[in-house]
């Protein structure tokens, strides 16, 4: 089975490589990115399965228990062009073209100096080099950091002015995951690609859990009252567990001060939470939003459409290092 889904997806993204991509790709002049572009379709395609799993699976969840009523129709139709920008590999184009030739070229001088990589799947021969047991290791290493980097998101001021904007979903839904300043998502995206050149990831796996990533964390955001009891919230992050980090003054401050801080930092896994004390398991669903949002708390405003919320980050970037110099 595993063979014959594998096979239809390599046919179906040669396909849409020869037939769309490839004659685009010359009609642009980019004859000499043809691998570059073939890769970059398998992208495309993962992301068209993910934006059906979404409409057809999570969507269906939503309907079925819902949280809460969805009254801004035109919020959710910002989130989901955020989610057609990230899940069809747009983001990652523009990395190509900006960010990753200079990576290629550091990474390059740093073999050359003699500076090895650490292969992970060779820590233990014979168990993890088996494609199962070093996805799983690649997993778990690549949400260890994933804790963290979300942890300092919510920890720099400068930071916090560019993550906020994910925070200021007052209704969240299965497209509100991938609401983020680009340049907050540039900073991420950077920090897990230096990571998989380290440990070696490779390019399928590297594919693989990018897909599994993305899917449960847009569950996560899933507007849908579901949790996973009292042993499977430990194990895996549940929408529950993750809404719990968008509550208004829980998830995102300290407790009782109003500063930085907060719960349920974990990407997929609440290990990390509970190993550092970052856990709340309180079974409630609060209203999520930032509180500088409230009427009472000065209404700041994040914006209403893409472009305004982009430049409000940029705004909320520079008054953070205008306080901070």
């Amino acid at each position: 089975m595993i063979d014959w889904i594998a096979n239809a997806f390599d046919a179906a993204q040669l396909a849409l490589y020869e037939s769309v991509v490839q004659p685009l790709v010359f009609a642009l002049g980019f004859g000499n990115l043809l691998e570059d572009a073939f890769d970059a379709t398998g992208w495309l395609l993962w992301g068209c399965i993910q934006v059906a799993v979404l409409l057809l699976g999570i969507g269906l969840l939503e309907r079925r228990w819902p949280v809460e009523a969805v009254r801004d129709r035109a919020a959710v139709r910002t989130d989901v062009i955020y989610t057609l920008i990230h899940r069809l590999g747009l983001v990652r184009l523009a990395m190509f073209f900006s960010i990753e030739p200079a990576w290629d070229a550091i990474a390059g001088q740093l073999r050359l100096a003699g500076l090895p990589t650490w292969q992970l799947d060779a820590l233990w021969p014979g168990v993890t080099d088996i494609p199962a047991v070093s996805f799983v290791a690649y997993l778990v290493v690549f949400d260890f950091v994933g804790y963290w980097l979300h942890r300092w998101q919510h920890q720099f001021n400068f930071w916090w002015a560019l993550h906020s904007l994910h925070h200021s979903q007052r209704q969240m839904t299965m497209w509100s995951d991938d609401r983020n300043h680009l340049l907050d998502d540039v900073l991420v995206a950077t920090a897990f690609a230096l990571l998989a050149r380290l440990i070696g990831v490779q390019p399928g796996q590297f594919v693989a859990i990018t897909v599994v990533t993305q899917l449960l964390q847009s569950l996560q955001h899933a507007n849908v009252r579901l949790s996973f009891g009292a042993l499977g919230e430990r194990l895996l992050v549940s929408p529950r567990f993750h809404r719990r980090h968008h509550s208004i003054g829980i998830g995102h401050e300290s407790a009782g001060r109003g500063t930085l801080g907060g719960h349920n930092f974990g990407v997929l896994l609440p290990w990390w939470d509970l190993l550092f004390g970052t856990a709340d398991f309180e079974a409630r669903f609060d209203a999520t939003g930032v509180r500088d949002q409230l009427p009472e708390e000065g209404g700041r405003d994040y914006g209403q459409g893409f472009w305004r919320q982009q430049w409000l980050g940029l705004s909320r970037l520079a008054a953070a290092f205008g306080r901070s110099g």
